[in-house]
């Protein structure tokens, strides 16, 4: 078996020592099924994880009070009686109960290794110790010199065989012997060992939970397998392969017989063929998007430089927050980010939750369920932008789940038509609100939120097909706000009751609240989500009174307002707040990930959404890896790249493992999401009706290329500069059409911009205009190229 070298380590995360606990381990994942690997040399630890195992059942929640006190809590909060309001919605409009499920590991699987057999001791000190995980070939390789023996164990998640795949080999014959056995805390049932398969299976717990079962196959090159008791013995083998498979009954009536048709399935097959068609089916994503970066050269005795590939990654992290530069470590984060949606994300698959797929807690942080008030959202961010679109599609199957559960929460809590969510939902697509908290419970933009998403995927492809397919469920979101948005004693048309996502305000005297009325949040998303469904029933042709109905309604929703400071108001009225530092920045949706804000179309709001910034920063904000991820596409959308890189820096130093993952803390998966889209922000935009190269480039930058970018309109980029300053950039249009670039970052020496298909102009403008426009055609490729002269106008 071939061992990674430390000179082709330019896509790897790599380690000289074992993972001492979970958040140093290296995560693998299919999409459904997933593992953390530790790399120990003596007892090896795999934490399993199923997407689908979560506690209990689908239950009813909706609080049949809501609607009776809905016209009461509305007057409170317009007639300034807030703690009232408050008391009153935690009575009324909270679930009931107040929880959603939660996520669950699947268990654990140990390997105890033996120098011989089991009555032998266990293997020497390892030296030579390397733990890597190979981007290039998604999977996890672990080398060691264990006395004159040589070890390698490789790792990998097979979304092609829907099974977690481990190889053991030595350097010498009958070397391989361990203990295998699985190990899970709670709801278990029992474990079986027969032949060379053991088996554990148990319930997830809680009424109406899901029945589960995880198996592992042995299967030895030479030696013996040998089942005791809930163990499964392997001794004196030349090589083993293990096979690992899940199954529960969320997805199968018989949880047990499905875990071991996939478990027959994938062992029919040599491993050197699952690997291969792994690789093949994982490459086929993660190869349509490549990033280098190149910094300025440091004097190698000063910083410990040179090719820093070559240092352990984290090594590299305690160089980075020494203050040394390595441009190169955010390729590798941005790249790591697209490995883990990959992994976590694939057709068929659940959405990515708070955590991916790779939970080892009975009862995590926040339930580790989808949170819809950013974090879900932001897990998305890169999907369409960094070429993964299909891993968007289990998020666009869960909201398409929630529409019938969504229509009851409307229908029994507010009256309403259409189909609404809260700031959280879980496995069963649960709409009713989640805690009891002020702050965060009574949010109701969660569906509306998410059904962007669905727009978002149109936009990047243009496929009216799928247009057709997501409309209905957009249009139904919209629905919801048609009949609740209630008037205003100005006119305006608002969300009431609501709150700014999990912040307070200061009232003149001095008490604190959430509760309101028409938050800036809801009103961007809003305008956003009608303009996004006229469009969408523009081209379907359908709908005239629906979209009339849009049109007047949008005419009344408040617009973004500019408050005290020059900042971007949060609320309606010009509140003090409470925590001027606060982690959500949900009144720059407008900038990020909405496109109502932009510093050329709309420049006074564009210096208030600066302020705003400016100030959450110095009050301590971003202080979460999600939260410091968002800031990096607010400022990479104010094409500020000094404060983007900056940003950027800030998260890999301060909310970041040793393995890469975000912590919040703790760990939470949406950062490393958030910063892989902030990357990409940075280097290419279009949400402003022009595609914008290197908007927001650090000078640390100095040189790079990236290629396989997606941008709106069904294009995608290849971009690449030099000495801080654009060189080319290679346009492929999927359906054609008009189209407009700008370059911000042109060379001095640069006199004109030229555009080529096929060898010849097609069109040039003096470099000083910064942009240039000409009619694409469909499936056509063109190259766009600075000169130092204008070319001869042969075209």
């Amino acid at each position: 078996m071939r061992k990674t070298s430390p000179s082709e380590k330019t896509l790897c995360l790599w380690y000289k020592n074992p993972a001492a606990e979970w958040n140093e381990a290296l995560p693998i994942g299919n999409g459904r099924l997933g593992a953390m690997i530790y790399g120990q040399v003596e007892e090896e630890n795999l934490a399993l994880n199923e997407d689908s195992l979560w506690y209990g059942g689908p239950r009813d929640r909706n609080n049949p009070d809501a609607r009776k006190y809905l016209p009461e809590i509305r007057r409170l909060i317009f007639a300034g009686e807030i703690k009232k309001a408050e008391r009153l919605a935690t009575l009324t409009l909270g679930g009931t109960p107040e929880s959603q499920r939660h996520y669950l590991p699947l268990g654990n699987l140990y390997l105890s290794f033996l120098t011989e057999g089991l009555f032998c001791g266990q293997l020497e000190a390892a030296e030579n110790y390397c733990r890597v995980l190979d981007l290039n070939q998604g999977l996890v390789q672990v080398t060691f010199q264990a006395g004159e023996t040589a070890f390698v164990r490789e790792y990998f998640a097979s979304a092609v065989h829907q099974a977690l795949i481990l190889r053991l080999t030595a350097s010498k014959p009958g070397q391989i012997s361990f203990l295998a056995r699985f190990r899970r805390g709670r709801y278990l049932e029992k474990t079986i060992a027969a032949a060379d398969t053991l088996r554990m299976l148990g319930h997830s717990g809680g009424q109406d939970g899901v029945e589960f079962c995880v198996a592992v196959r042995a299967v030895a090159d030479g030696g013996t397998i040998t089942p005791l008791g809930e163990n499964l013995l392997v001794e004196q083998a030349d090589a083993v392969t293990l096979i690992i498979t899940a199954a529960t009954t969320f997805r199968f009536p018989d949880a047990e017989a499905a875990c071991l048709a996939q478990l027959e399935g994938a062992a029919r097959f040599p491993y050197q063929t699952l690997k291969a068609e792994h690789i093949k089916d994982y490459q086929a994503l993660f190869h349509r998007v490549s990033l280098s970066i190149a910094g300025r050269p440091e004097p190698e005795e000063a910083s410990g430089a040179g090719d820093l590939s070559k240092l352990p990654t984290d090594e590299r992290l305690k160089r980075l927050q020494a203050g040394y530069d390595d441009p190169g470590l955010m390729a590798l984060y941005f790249q790591f980010g697209r490995y883990l949606l990959i992994s976590s994300s694939r057709p068929g698959a659940l959405p990515a939750n708070l955590q991916g797929i790779w939970n080892d807690q009975m009862l995590p942080r926040w339930d580790s369920k989808y949170t819809i008030n950013i974090n879900t959202e932001m897990n998305y961010w890169p999907a369409e932008v960094c070429n993964l679109a299909e891993c968007h599609l289990p998020l666009f199957d869960l909201i398409e789940r929630m529409r019938e559960p969504g229509r009851r929460t409307a229908q029994v809590m507010y009256g309403c038509r259409g189909f609404v969510a809260h700031h959280n939902t879980d496995i069963w697509a649960d709409t009713a609100p989640q805690d009891l908290n002020p702050r965060a419970t009574y949010w109701p933009l969660g569906a509306a939120w998410l059904c962007l998403h669905l727009w978002e995927h149109y936009a990047f492809s243009a496929d009216l097909e799928f247009l057709e397919k997501a409309y209905p469920t957009m249009k139904e979101a919209a629905e919801f706000f048609l009949d609740f948005l209630i008037e205003d004693d100005q006119g305006r048309l608002v969300t009431c009751p609501s709150v700014s996502p999990e912040n307070k305000y200061l009232l003149p005297n001095g008490e604190q609240g959430s509760l309101c009325a028409g938050p800036a949040m809801d009103n961007q998303i809003l305008i956003t989500l009608f303009t996004c469904c006229i469009k969408a029933a523009d081209l379907l042709g359908r709908d005239r009174e629906f979209v009339q109905s849009l049109k007047e309604v949008l005419a009344k929703i408040p617009r973004p307002q500019i408050g005290r400071y020059g900042q971007l108001q949060e609320w309606l009225e010009d509140y003090a707040e409470a925590d001027p530092g606060h982690r959500h920045l949900s009144h720059l949706f407008a900038l990020y990930p909405g496109n109502l804000i932009t510093p050329r179309e709309t420049p006074e709001l564009a210096k208030a959404a600066r302020v705003t910034l400016e100030r959450r920063l110095a009050h301590g904000g971003g202080h979460t890896g999600w939260s410091r991820a968002w800031i990096i596409n607010l400022w990479a959308r104010l094409e500020e790249g000094e404060k983007a890189g900056e940003n950027l820096r800030e998260l890999l130093c301060r909310s970041t493992l040793p393995n890469l993952l975000d912590t919040h803390p703790p760990f939470q998966i949406d950062g490393n999401f958030g910063g892989t889209a902030g990357i990409a922000e940075m280097l290419l935009q279009r949400h402003a009706g022009e595609l914008y190269l290197l908007p927001a480039v650090p000078k640390n930058w100095v040189s790079g290329r990236i290629t396989g970018l997606r941008a709106r309109g069904g294009f995608t980029l290849d971009i690449e500069w030099e000495k801080q300053a654009f060189k080319s950039a290679c346009l492929r249009s999927a359906g054609g059409g008009w189209c407009r670039v700008r370059i911000k970052q042109l060379a001095p020496e640069a006199r004109s911009i030229v555009v080529f298909n096929q060898g010849r102009p097609v069109t040039q403008v003096s470099a000083t205009d910064s942009v240039v426009e000409f009619m694409a055609a469909a499936q056509a490729e063109y190259w766009i190229e600075t000169r130092s002269k204008f070319v001869k106008k042969w075209f």
